[in-house]
């Protein structure tokens, strides 16, 4: 999330209570996950696997839970619970603001849009031209939908990711990361019905132009869906996924988060994508993998029985 107006590093760790180290000057631009950082953002760290990717990372200023050396050209926030300190920046840089009406007074509906009733439009929302909105759909707070965008009944764009910390030894035991993200809806993309499409953790959750979601599709936090890709029903793809242009995805696949689809891929249904997939094939299976691949295995597994009985024939068997 890019800020309205730069922060000064000396007010951010006023505000979090943390010690300053490195280049006190610095004024911070943006607020991001350690995946989606750019300079000028800032980020979190609070586990030590982690900490040379995110000191390493495009990110200027960090809040960590340990004195290290800081690179140059960037701050530090040291505090003991960086989580907490970066919930309270994303709930003071993008606070709730609670609905006063069905179609919010800040939302922009282009020329030529259709608005079914029972339709939940929220804060700073932006349409294009051309669309058509189905009943009872619900669109949250700083969402941007493109021109010519279809979307069905029921479906809720921009709900929260599906982000937790475990606190083992408190109640409650898990800790919600607050979500200041968007939803990105291009032009021409149509949302079947009951799809659910979550807006990103601090970046933005992107269907790419000329896409279609068939009904009971999920979206997780901060996937990027390519263009001219089709998504069958009741696939669930993860936080994180990056699914490159013109992929086909059947019936009931699941993803996993923090993995890529490459260009042209066609996964079949009810395929588990446990790894990356390289574009221009098939695949099907748990986990999946290339289809031809995964048929020769089932011949061969239909074949056991078969293979069992002649090996317990031969003399000397038991």
């Amino acid at each position: 999330m890019k800020l309205n107006t730069p922060l000064s590093v000396r007010w951010i760790a006023d505000f979090i209570h943390a010690e300053l180290t490195g280049d006190p000057s610095i004024e911070a631009t943006g607020i991001n996950e350690i995946h989606k950082v750019s300079p000028g953002d800032i980020s979190f760290v609070d586990t030590e696997k982690y900490y040379r990717a995110c000191l390493d990372s495009a990110a200027t200023v960090i809040i960590i839970n340990k004195q290290v050396d800081c690179p140059a050209g960037k701050a530090l926030l040291i505090t003991a619970d960086p989580f907490s300190a970066y919930v309270k920046l994303v709930r003071h840089l993008r606070p709730f603001e609670p609905a006063a009406g069905m179609i919010s007074e800040s939302s922009v509906i282009g020329p030529r849009t259709v608005v079914q009733p029972g339709v939940f439009i929220g804060n700073h929302v932006r349409i294009g031209e051309d669309c058509l909105i189905h009943p009872h759909v619900t669109i949250y707070d700083h969402c941007t939908i493109g021109k010519g965008v279809i979307i069905h009944a029921g479906t809720v764009i921009g709900a929260d990711a599906f982000y937790f910390k475990r606190r083992k030894q408190q109640e409650p035991q898990y800790d919600k990361l607050e979500s200041c993200g968007r939803v990105i809806i291009q032009d021409y993309v149509e949302i079947g019905a009951n799809c659910t499409v979550d807006r990103g953790v601090s970046g933005d959750t992107i269907i790419g132009q000329g896409t279609k979601l068939d009904n009971q599709v999920h979206i997780g936090h901060g996937t990027v869906i390519g263009k001219n890709c089709l998504l069958v029903a009741q696939v669930g793809i993860a936080g994180k996924v990056c699914v490159e242009d013109e992929v086909i995805i059947w019936g009931q696949v699941g993803v996993a988060k923090d993995l890529t689809i490459g260009k042209g891929a066609e996964v079949l249904g009810q395929s588990g994508v446990t790894h990356s997939l390289e574009g221009g094939k098939v695949y099907m299976g748990f986990p999946a993998g290339e289809a031809r691949a995964r048929q020769r295995e089932l011949v061969w597994i239909r074949r056991i029985p078969e293979l069992w009985e002649k090996m317990m024939k031969k003399p000397g068997v038991n």
